[in-house]
């Protein structure tokens, strides 16, 4: 069994994938770096299969028809033989020292009791012309270098979340959460930190910046413009973590720990806040009401958490009234945007 089992979702990345790859292939034989071919048109397929020619024991190459982002990281579940389980996207890339780090203690972690279910490292934004890069760090809300639980996690700031970039996995626990993305569906990489966390018990924070975001290419799934021209597939997303986090079902789980299901509300909460202000910002009557059913879907699922929803911060920012209301919100998007360093 390998160490680490790497994932890269791949279409038409003939690009920049290699940059990528050889990030990854500084981590040796204790790593499985599984690339996906999601039925690229390109030359991605090729430049995968000689990867896998050249480093037979570390890279796998899985080619498959066209099924989306989120059919590519299932793909790579499936077939993972790692302990542990990583997503980067093929125009990411990994810090070599804290990659080397990283190993080292999930070697040490790996076998032993209680066992590691999650591991958080920091990310940073890597956004195309700029000089000096965003870090997204936890030092403030997690313990440091040691394992914890949910019980002793600090309070986490609106838009200050544990993203893709940040987690590892224990492979075992997402096939046994159940964990599979919907197809041809960009933003799924939402449920994929949402809906596992029910089942993580034990994590570990490392204080390094692991994972290089890439962020500024104009066909990005999170340019702006790109994001409103696929407002459905984010609605989608976001009903789908509505669902799971109402089901009666997870409520045992979700609700064992008071932190986690806080945690949880506060992240569904800024996802439904997304959805609502692209409606918002693209200011056509066809998204506005995408806006308002999105909310009564909220509404008819769970009259409480909807009421929670709609009478906090956010909620009531996203109901102004009027086109005034309507550019006071979208003005208080863009500074959000700019702080938090979004596309």
């Amino acid at each position: 069994m390998k160490l680490l089992t790497i994932c890269v979702p791949c279409y038409n990345s003939e690009g920049y994938m290699a940059s990528c790859i050889d990030s990854l292939l500084v981590g040796g034989e204790d790593v499985e770096i599984i690339i996906v071919d999601d039925g690229s048109k390109d030359r991605t397929a090729e430049i995968a299969d000689r990867y896998q020619t050249l480093h037979p024991n570390i890279v796998r190459v899985i080619h498959k028809e066209n099924g989306g982002y989120g059919s590519a990281v299932n793909t790579g579940i499936q077939n993972a033989t790692g302990q542990f389980f990583k997503v980067c996207d093929s125009d990411d890339h990994l810090k070599e020292s804290a990659y080397k780090e990283v190993l080292d203690k999930l070697r040490q972690l790996a076998g032993a009791s209680p066992q590691l279910d999650m591991m958080i490292c920091n990310y940073v934004y890597d956004k195309e012309g700029e000089d000096r890069h965003k870090v997204i760090q936890y030092r403030k809300t997690l313990p440091v270098g040691k394992m914890f639980t949910w019980d002793d996690i600090g309070h986490f700031h609106k838009g200050h979340y544990i993203l893709m970039h940040s987690v590892i996995f224990r492979t075992k626990l997402l096939r046994e959460c159940g964990l599979v993305l919907p197809e041809h569906c960009f933003y799924v990489d939402n449920i994929y930190v949402f809906d596992p966390l029910p089942y993580v018990r034990n994590m570990y924070y490392m204080d390094v910046n692991l994972y290089y975001y890439f962020i500024g290419r104009v066909d990005q799934s999170v340019n702006q413009k790109v994001m409103i021209s696929r407002i459905d597939q984010q609605i989608r997303v976001n009903k789908l973590m509505m669902d799971y986090f109402t089901d009666k079902a997870n409520q045992s789980r979700i609700n064992a720990h008071l932190k986690l299901r806080q945690y949880m509300y506060s992240y569904l909460e800024i996802i439904t806040t997304v959805s609502s202000v692209l409606c918002i910002v693209s200011n056509t009557p066809e998204n506005l009401k995408k806006k308002d059913e999105l909310w009564q879907y909220l509404k008819e699922k769970d009259f409480l958490l909807y009421l929670h929803l709609r009478n906090g911060i956010f909620g009531i920012a996203m109901h102004l009234p009027g086109r005034g209301g309507r550019a006071l919100t979208t003005g208080a998007y863009k500074i959000v945007r700019h702080f938090f360093n979004f596309n």
